[in-house]
């Protein structure tokens, strides 16, 4: 997708964000929509596959040289880890069990937890509720870089380190941006987490850990699948702040690519979006897409127009939960 120049600093908006709208047109003239929300039953199965699998390998690299350990942290341990996020992702607008047992999604959220290594699920349900309705909001989102990555990861040397930090700047972002009383279910979910780390490390020793924790930095930070982070809301073109991609990488990752209509419905699952698409495809097929989540991030590093700035950001007045 091509390019039009954008000034070196956060796009000011005074709209609210768009999805809200989009949803009610889209809605009044397909209805019909309605009737993919709800849970995906098929969802539960596929994560604890994965979760398995990703035991199974724990096992297995205990007695590899460290340089293998890191190949296969990267290209296979990294791909499925940096998938089970996406799954929690999917997992945490309750799309496992349903909006009905909304608890027993959040404890299936720390069961696709375990192989990433550190705590994650819980703390990324809370402020992803921020990102959705507040879209690009000033202090609410924390999704949005901050004004100190806007201004210093302008150079290609330094976005691929932006990139590579992906995983820690996505941790230490919301402490700056928005912090927030830590939950119950957060300290659940880390001393399940801890717990669970601890048992592999007695079991299978220390490599196993590394694996895991390996494998979620390798896998969030400068990896193909990773270019997701950038597709998804950054400004490619003036004027369009979600942006879907459809290639094949969704195949792994619960659809994550189709994220316009993720946030025209966010409690659609990841398995029936396309489907979204399909029905009401007016609204959809002439929007800017992205083919390539590599030239997603070539594009990315090399523009000089393009960088952590590259987001429309927003002042948005709090809603009050009912």
């Amino acid at each position: 997708m091509g390019n039009k120049a954008l000034t070196a600093d956060f796009e000011w908006v005074y709209t609210e964000q768009p999805h809200t709208n989009r949803r009610k047109e889209i809605l009044a003239k397909h209805p019909e929509i309605k009737s993919l929300m709800g849970p995906d039953h098929h969802l539960k199965w596929i994560v604890t596959v994965m979760v398995l699998f990703q035991i199974a390998s724990s096992y297995l690299v205990k007695d590899l040289a460290w340089k293998w350990l890191l190949f296969w942290a990267y290209v296979l341990g990294g791909s499925v880890n940096h998938s089970l996020t996406l799954a929690i992702h999917d997992i945490s607008h309750n799309v496992a069990f349903g909006n009905k047992d909304a608890k027993w999604n959040r404890w299936f959220a720390i069961f696709a937890n375990l192989p990433i290594g550190m705590p994650y699920s819980a703390s990324f349900k809370k402020y992803h509720i921020d990102h959705h309705r507040y879209l690009g909001g000033e202090g609410l989102d924390v999704d949005v870089p901050t004004d100190f990555e806007a201004h210093f990861f302008r150079t290609p040397a330094r976005k691929v380190l932006w990139l590579i930090l992906q995983p820690l700047l996505y941790i230490l972002r919301p402490l700056y941006i928005n912090p927030k009383p830590v939950t119950q279910m957060e300290v659940v979910n880390a001393v399940i987490q801890l717990s669970y780390d601890l048992v592999i490390y007695q079991f299978w020793g220390l490599k196993p850990v590394f694996y895991m924790l390996a494998s979620s930095m390798l896998g969030m930070g400068l990896h193909p699948i990773s270019g997701h982070f950038i597709a998804e809301h950054y400004m490619f073109l003036k004027g369009y702040e979600t942006y879907s991609y459809y290639g094949p990488l969704n195949w792994i990752t619960f659809n994550v690519g189709y994220h316009m209509e993720h946030h025209d419905f966010p409690s659609i699952p990841g398995s029936k979006l396309p489907q979204v698409k399909k029905m009401a495809p007016e609204f959809y097929e002439n929007l800017p897409q992205h083919n390539s989540w590599l030239r997603v991030l070539w594009d990315f590093i090399f523009c000089d127009n393009l960088g952590p700035f590259s987001r429309v950001k927003r002042n948005c007045k709090l809603v009050k939960d009912e």
